[in-house]
């Protein structure tokens, strides 16, 4: 947020800027208010079509971030909101007959009308020309008669519509629909109440913003609306239909309209935000679910930016440039969470047998806003209820909580990640590889797991993967096996085994990731003849049905030297566009034999190679399976897709499922962020009941705590983390103050088991200034 705005002293050789705003909801008019009191020259006009009391929904809810950012830019209106202000703390949650309440969270509210008045009321003040039920001309034609268009028109903007070329705006329709109503009482707190109904679920969400009057909103999966016939209601059907349905929560009292209609919640996302001097503001910019907060503060906290902006930068297409660079991070961020948010209500029908604590938990954390770290600091009883439901031993966080698959018991829930090193010869795994994986087993985590080691020469993706098809490699494999058991006792060692496919044949990462080798290039196979890069990387041949058998032999030979070679547990790796990945994917597997077409004959193969190295690998050690859940591009397999692909290697006998997603077609479109592949590792394990290990971008041991807790995972494996540091998980134990069984330190280590000191910080602070 920009900082403090300062009314400027008048410059009498600057010239009037004239500007016109489109919207009177409250981003249009505190950007009007802002402007008009930065320069009392500006001529301000502001059209609205509505009424000055049209107004839809009922209250707004500010942050403190947002109320700091208008204390500094305008006094006035800040004095005048803290007056109207309802706060509160707690937030309820109900679930089957439960109410689980969690405490210090601070949220401030007041009625949308009231917020709008006291914004008219301000800029009659400063002198803003406000045009109510008066329809802007078009955006072109203000544009050409004035310096400045501000399009705060709102989600259905025209103006964004007029220029739509240039915007070049993007609207995903999500999949409930929802409705806001009122109640006239006031809760004592932020309230989530579940429905299970005949119909299907639905949710209410309430939230007082007067001393006498609640928000309400109901929300429901389309296809429940429809079977509970609010498609055939108008508003005040609509209202008592909800106020039966959630009459425990409003205390049998009704609920009421406000122009109020069911409407489905519209994600807008713009590749640009202005176009010569007309610039988007709010929701005619950027939507984010009400699920995580107000609109309104995300279009008063552009105005805030947009107006600081102008004033600092030294002419109009400098501030809208700085004006877009600084808000796009903030608004892509909450955007991020939102959508998190959004999805956790669309599928909330899945997490409905979780124990009432750990939906409660799952609920408050869904964005990853909320983490388990600043709960507890917020409500460290509640916090601590989730951790004894979880089954945390006594002064344990979760992630040091043991957990067992098969005959094998982890001592924590880190994971190292498989990462390929690339710096293998002839398949064999040498010194570099004893260090990089002897140094993360000594670091702590419960399951350290090699890169993919690769079934045959022509399985490797660069010459410098490694191998388990020669006894060579396999006696190299055992010297690190040895060491790792003996230097870092209670820690796992996996092997990922795998094939590359249509993916092999490649330079080493650092010399050109997925380029094919200069020389040297050994033929590629695949399940069809389609070439990763067309018109660069090498076609592979569709393998027939003695090759596949080839094949399917090679993976089980190279699991019972994993067997010898001491390895605890065996990954089959079926992501990421390799061999077993590409008979997966309808975008990989065009074949027309029994190994292709529907998603069953499109697993055939893979678990046929599943069955036979579960045959070969010990009875109780565990068998686990990766799977690229998405594509990220049309036509690829979908998070549906894996739910039936993770049912059919569970049924078969494995494990865990190891949840990747992508990397199995050039043309994905991935949405990356953090925890961002999370979100499928929950959905098949909340779909199926079965241990999941989540990956992408988790980065904190507050992220794995709070997905732990949440139930949206079994395991966390974290690659990039424990490349800038080997000994993550013991310096998480050490950040937490844990001393237990899941973080031992190797004898050697420690006297370095607590932080060291980092200088002085407990100087006495000044208690008198002189003037």
């Amino acid at each position: 947020m920009a900082g403090a705005l300062a009314v400027p002293a008048p410059d009498a050789a600057r010239a009037p800027l004239r500007i016109a705003v489109i919207g009177g909801g409250p981003g249009g008019l505190y950007a009007a208010a802002l402007l008009k009191r930065l320069d009392p020259a500006r001529e301000i006009t502001l059209w609205e079509r509505g009424a000055p009391d049209d107004t839809f929904g009922f209250g707004v809810v500010l942050s403190d971030e947002t109320l700091g950012g208008i204390e500094h830019a305008d006094p006035a209106v800040y004095q005048a909101l803290r007056a109207e202000f309802v706060r509160w703390d707690d937030i309820d949650i109900v679930h089957r007959g439960h109410t689980l309440t969690s405490g210090g969270h601070g949220f401030a509210a007041l009625g949308r009308r009231r917020l709008l008045e006291i914004l008219h009321e301000r800029c009659h003040e400063l002198g803003v020309d406000l045009r109510f039920r008066a329809e802007a001309p078009p955006a072109a034609e203000l544009a050409a008669a004035h310096d400045l268009v501000i399009a705060a028109d709102g989600v259905h903007s025209l103006t964004r519509q007029a220029h739509a070329a240039h915007f070049a705006p993007r609207i995903t329709r999500h999949r409930c629909r929802y409705i806001w109503l009122a109640a006239d009482f006031a809760f004592d707190a932020f309230r989530f109440e579940i429905a299970e109904t005949g119909h299907g679920v639905m949710q209410l969400h309430g939230y007082p913003y007067a001393a006498d009057a609640s928000t309400v909103i109901v929300e429901m999966r389309e296809e429940v609306w429809e079977a509970a016939g609010f498609a055939a209601l108008d508003e005040q059907a609509s209202a008592e239909s909800c106020a039966k349905i959630f009459s425990d929560a409003l205390g049998g009292r009704p609920l009421r309209g406000n122009n109020s209609s069911w409407t489905a919640f519209r994600t807008v996302v713009n590749e640009r935000w202005s176009y010569g001097n007309t610039v988007l503001l709010g929701d005619a910019a950027h939507t984010a679910h009400f699920s995580i907060g107000s609109g309104t503060k995300l279009a008063v906290e552009d105005a805030l930016a947009l107006a600081a902006c102008i004033e600092e930068q030294p002419d109009l297409p400098a501030a809208l440039g700085a004006y877009e660079r600084e808000r796009r991070p903030v608004v892509a961020s909450t955007q991020r969470a939102a959508a998190a948010s959004l999805r956790w209500f669309e599928d909330l029908a899945r997490y409905l047998d979780q124990p009432a604590r750990q939906f409660a938990f799952n609920l408050l954390t869904r964005s990853c806003r909320v983490t388990h770290d600043n709960l507890r600091l917020r409500d460290p009883r509640f916090t601590d209820a989730v951790e004894r439901e979880f089954g945390c031993p006594p002064d344990t966080p979760p992630m040091f909580t043991p957990f067992r698959l098969r005959g094998l018991e982890l001592k924590n829930r880190v994971v190292v990640s498989p990462m390929d090193m690339y710096s293998a010869v002839d398949g064999v795994p040498g010194d570099f590889h004893l260090v990089h994986l002897g140094a993360r087993a000594l670091g702590g985590a419960g399951l350290v797991m090699t890169e993919m080691v690769c079934v045959s020469p022509e399985g490797r993706i660069t010459p410098g993967c490694t191998g388990l098809y020669t006894p060579e490699q396999a006696l190299s494999w055992r010297r690190i096996v040895d060491f790792v058991h003996q230097q870092a006792p209670g820690t796992a060692f996996g092997v990922q085994l795998g094939h590359s496919g249509r993916k092999g044949s490649t330079r080493l990462m650092w010399d050109g990731m997925d380029q094919p080798l200069d020389t040297g290039n050994w033929p590629l196979a695949a399940a069809s003849p389609i070439p990763y890069l067309p018109g660069i990387s090498q076609v592979p041949h569709a393998l027939d049905h003695a090759e596949l058998t080839a094949i399917r032999g090679q993976f089980t030979a190279a699991a019972r030297r994993a067997a010898d070679c001491g390895f605890d547990l065996l990954e089959l790796h079926c992501a990421h566009g390799y061999l077993l990945s590409g008979f997966l994917s309808p975008l990989t597997n065009r074949r027309t034999d029994e190994y292709g077409g529907s998603l069953a004959a499109r697993l055939r193969f893979p678990l046929e190679v599943f069955d036979a190295v579960r045959e070969s690998w010990p009875a109780e050690r565990p068998l686990t399976v990766r799977l690229s859940a998405t594509d990220w591009a049309e036509g690829g397999t979908t998070a549906e897709d894996a739910v039936e692909i993770a049912r059919a290697f569970a049924a078969h006998g494995a494990d865990a499922i190891d949840v990747s997603t992508g990397q199995v077609v050039p043309e994905e479109r991935p949405e990356f962020g953090r925890s961002y592949q999370t979100p499928y590792a929950d959905r098949i394990r909340n779909a199926l009941s079965v241990p999941v290990v989540a990956v992408g971008a988790i980065s904190s041991w507050d992220d794995v705590n709070s997905l732990l807790l949440a139930g949206r995972t079994d395991l966390c494996a974290l690659a990039r983390p424990h490349l800038y540091d080997p000994h993550w998980t013991l310096h998480a134990a050490a950040e937490q103050g844990y001393t237990g069984p899941g973080a031992s330190w190797p004898l050697p280590y420690r006297a370095g088991s607590r932080t060291p000191p980092t200088g002085r910080t407990d100087a006495p602070r000044p208690r008198l200034s002189l003037n």
